[in-house]
């Protein structure tokens, strides 16, 4: 388990500096300045962002709660780790109408992304039992 956990938090650590990279490549291509100070700090956000969602992908693993359960909780940790790190990193601003534009925005993103992924399993399920389906009779 804390093998799995390091390998996932590595590749969280991965993506989060592939997201910076965009995002400094951007800047330059538009000639956009910042200071070291703030590429580090946004940069180790994208970092804990992507830790956290490494090692919070572990919910969905083989335990025997239903999906609705496991859904609720990744949803709840998910929108708390993500208020604290865009609020420490300075990318929401800590106020009441930011706070409810970002909540209305993570919700539909995450619904959306949940459904998304939903499908997309029921689709897989669908043929693979089509395919065991039709081994069976031959």
């Amino acid at each position: 388990m804390i093998l799995e956990m390091l390998k996932r938090s590595t590749l969280g650590i991965a993506f989060g500096a592939i997201a910076t990279f965009i995002v400094l490549t951007i800047m330059k291509l538009n000639a956009w300045e910042a200071s070291v100070s703030e590429i580090w700090l946004h940069m180790g956000a994208s970092m804990f962002l992507g830790v956290y969602f490494g090692i919070s992908s572990l919910i969905f693993g083989n335990s025997g709660n239903h999906l609705i359960k496991k859904s609720i909780s990744h949803f709840i940790l998910t929108y708390i780790a993500c208020l604290i790190i865009a609020g420490m990193a300075g990318w929401i601003p800590i106020s009441g109408w930011s706070v409810l534009w970002f909540s209305v925005i993570f919700i539909l993103m995450y619904v959306l992304y949940w459904f998304g992924w939903y499908l997309y399993f029921k689709r897989e399920e669908e043929a693979l039992n089509k395919y065991l389906q039709s081994n069976k009779d031959e």
